[in-house]
């Protein structure tokens, strides 16, 4: 049977993934320690790779990695919150599954790749057989002789449906002038995943903790919480990861950066820190999502 391979290394997951033909699924599953739903998704995969027998050459191959001991792996996948499954085949993203359902991760695998032996026996739920729908004559035109809305195409005469969208340079010019003013929002602002209460990855957890280390009065910005934000900033400041840390207006860099500008100044953050004056909460006027100081 199968089993479920733990990457550790950067270089594991890139001669694992060499080593296996183009028509093989990768079955990714991106998780923590620390997370216990994690613990669960390990569990299902555990059964489902049981389920398949080792073929030549694979048909399908399951990985598990952690997504703060493999931040760069994490990144190329846009994993933000574990559990997280990626299903790939020939290097393209097929799926997607965040969570650790049982009956979604196992829809998902065996959407692409076919059925295993009977999982409902080694712990879950059996797959929900469906049979398509027959029509019947009389329902595929209305009462009032209109046709089913399954077969409808609107025509060169219909009204619209929709108003017309505005020019994307148009949209990309406001975008980047909100950006700019976000980025000034505070003396110090970090844009982060989750909250600094709650981080949602442990990156962002990170570069929290160096901030309060230091006494650092910061504003902080959820770009889960808004696509618009956490896309044009990437393109913006050309910077594709988060947590993105911002001083005086000015690019600062990720928690490698931050941790490489600390060891060789430790005073680095001396400027901002409570009670030097340049520390403050962010101007809730120029903010689309609240920011606070923390």
């Amino acid at each position: 049977m199968s089993s479920l391979t733990e990457i550790k290394t950067p270089e594991d997951f890139s001669s694992h993934t060499a080593s296996l033909p183009p028509t093989t699924l990768l079955v990714i599953s991106f998780q923590t320690p620390w997370a216990a739903p994690c613990a669960q998704q390990t569990l299902i995969l555990r059964t489902l790779a049981s389920s398949y027998p080792p073929q030549t050459p694979p048909v399908i191959s399951f990985l598990s990695i952690d997504a703060e001991a493999l931040p760069d792996i994490s990144e190329s996948f846009d994993v933000t919150a574990v559990p997280y499954l990626v299903l790939q085949r020939d290097g393209k993203v097929l799926e997607t599954v965040s969570g650790s359902d049982a009956t979604k991760v196992r829809d998902a695998v065996e959407k692409h790749a076919g059925k295993g032996g009977n999982t409902g026996k080694l712990g879950l739920p059996p797959a929900l057989e469906t049979t398509p729908r027959k029509e019947d004559a009389g329902e595929a035109t209305q009462a009032n002789g209109a046709s089913n809305l399954s077969k409808y195409a609107p025509g060169a005469n219909d009204p619209a449906t929709a108003p017309e969208m505005s020019s994307s340079a148009g949209q990309t010019e406001e975008l980047n002038k909100r950006l700019a003013e976000l980025v000034k929002a505070a003396p110090v602002m970090l844009f982060m995943k989750g909250t600094p209460s709650t981080p949602q990855c442990g990156f962002s957890r990170t570069l929290v903790g160096l901030l309060r280390e230091k006494g650092v009065r910061y504003g902080f910005f959820n770009i889960l919480a808004d696509e618009d934000v956490r896309q044009g900033l990437k393109v913006w400041a050309d910077w594709p990861t988060f947590p993105q840390l911002w001083m005086g207006g000015e690019l600062i860099g990720g928690l490698d950066i931050v941790k490489e500008e600390l060891e060789s100044d430790p005073d680095f953050f001396s400027e901002y820190a409570v009670g030097k004056g340049k520390g403050g909460m962010a101007a809730p006027e120029a903010q689309a999502q609240p920011t606070a100081a923390a």
